[in-house]
């Protein structure tokens, strides 16, 4: 895209709002009885569609990344629109988060007018969008993990048109089950560690390169660390509800959330990423640090979003039912979704329409002025598949 091709857009802000009937609550703030979602319309202006792109993050927060806004400058039309849990994930169920989607897709078509909708699935976007469209294909989850509402086959969900997975990773469960610290022996107390599987311990006989035994054993360690969480999590909900307090919730903490071999070693599912970082920052901080993915959770919230076994939203298994159009694009210096998750998703889509590109020397977020080639070739790729199939405006 060149200078002359750039459109100045519109951000239009607008509420989404919808009847909540849930028991309790677990969103701070607004009117008890209702759903308000934070939305974003960006629209080019002098360029008319009866396209749209959603885009939709489990905690939101990217209405002004690179990508947002680079798409409306090339003439798409596009919706950003924050769940009910934006930029607090700690209570987030990824059940509500798909009825919260469903209400920004049905509003786009029936209120705005967009006869086609095409969700991008940013990061943990991805999975979501996945979800999503496995649900509103042909619904199947009637209850979350916890055993309670949304029941996902009574919402009437709109299924998209087709589906964008940029920078995506494969699930929340998924991944952070791969960035758990295997090291981690007491959840009440971090400090107790196995040396030989604490990555940031100087004194580790293991360092990187690591060894393919290592890698094993640790990816086997930390799945058995999630599962143990898990089956104090359902103990604890189980005690509640036989005691007759079914709607009480309890809190706590996980500590150690960013170990993943990766990081250290740029040998393990390798691209151009630097080593020794990671999208936080440095990793042995972020391992211990307040925004460390789900350090703060409610039993219920575990069980939906970051359980290995329990959680629905597996980017992999809802691939597999997609019936649309899907382009899958990775970033080559990504340090967040690294090339094995960005194969895993083009290899489980479950039909031939598929595309998949990646952008040599693209980081995750197309951040800093030196990103700016990169955007503007993941730009062109995403307007090229969406002019082949007449999803383009009048461009």
């Amino acid at each position: 895209m060149t200078a002359a091709d750039r459109h100045e857009y519109e951000r239009i802000p607008y509420l989404i709002v919808f009847d909540d009937r849930a028991a309790f609550r677990d969103t701070y703030g607004g009117v008890g009885e209702s759903v308000v979602l934070e939305s974003y319309l960006l629209k080019p202006q002098g360029v008319p569609s009866d396209t749209v792109t959603i885009f939709m993050h489990p905690i939101g927060g990217g209405a002004y990344l690179p990508m947002t806004n680079a798409l409306p400058r090339a003439g798409h039309h596009v919706i950003y629109c924050n769940s009910r849990y934006r930029g607090v994930d700690n209570a987030l169920i990824m059940e509500k988060v798909v009825q919260d989607l469903g209400a920004c897709v049905r509003d786009a078509r029936e209120r705005l007018g967009y006869k086609n909708v095409i969700l991008a699935g940013w990061s943990g976007g991805g999975s979501l969008s996945l979800y999503y469209q496995q649900q509103a294909q042909a619904p199947t989850v009637t209850c979350s993990p916890a055993g309670e509402p949304p029941d996902l086959t009574a919402l009437d969900l709109q299924p998209a048109d087709g589906v964008m997975l940029l920078a995506a990773h494969i699930s929340r469960h998924g991944t952070f089950t791969e960035w758990l610290d295997a090291s981690i022996l007491d959840e009440n107390d971090p400090e107790r560690r196995d040396p030989e599987l604490d990555l940031y311990d100087p004194e580790n006989p293991n360092q990187p390169p690591y060894t393919e035994e290592f890698l094993q054993r640790y990816r086997a360690a930390q799945i058995a660390r999630n599962r143990k969480i898990t089956a104090r999590v359902k103990e604890t909900l189980e005690g509640l509800r036989s005691s007759g307090r079914t709607l009480e919730e309890r809190a706590f903490v996980t500590h150690g959330t960013m170990a993943d071999p990766r990081w250290l070693d740029p040998a393990v599912d390798p691209n151009d990423r630097a080593p020794g970082t990671c999208y936080l920052g440095d990793p042995k901080v972020v391992n211990m640090s307040p925004v460390g993915l789900a350090r703060f959770s409610t039993l219920r919230s575990w069980l939906s979003q970051w359980s290995y076994d329990d959680a629905h939203g597996d980017g992999l298994r809802c691939a597999a039912d997609l019936k649309v159009p899907t382009l899958v694009i990775g970033n080559s210096a990504d340090d967040a979704c690294t090339p094995s998750h960005t194969n895993r998703l083009y290899e489980a889509v479950g039909h031939e329409d598929r595309t998949m590109h990646t952008v040599q020397g693209a980081n995750h977020y197309y951040v800093g002025r030196s990103q700016r080639p990169q955007l503007a070739e993941a730009v062109g790729t995403i307007t090229g598949w969406l002019a082949e199939r007449g999803w383009a405006g009048s461009l």
